[in-house]
């Protein structure tokens, strides 16, 4: 759940940046300045979902591995 807030305000925080350049002149061919948070905070968004997603597999499977040696122990007493 935190991560969804996480990207959501990533989104609209980045095209409100996005709107301020064009805004202001963006669209005469202004340095696009925006690119700088939107990739810097991009790092951190794809950071924080590999976190939640990519991590939950190994611990999935370190909880099974787990639970399947404490039932042999149990088993074999």
């Amino acid at each position: 759940m935190v991560f969804y807030v996480h990207f959501g305000v990533y989104i609209g925080v980045n095209v409100m940046l996005v709107l301020i350049w064009w805004f202001t002149g963006g669209y005469k061919g202004e340095f696009p300045w925006f690119v700088f948070p939107l990739g810097g905070w991009g790092i951190g968004v794809l950071g924080h979902y590999l976190s939640v997603f990519a991590h939950s597999g190994v611990t999935d499977r370190m909880a099974e591995q787990e639970y399947r040696k404490l039932k042999e122990e149990q088993e074999q007493h």
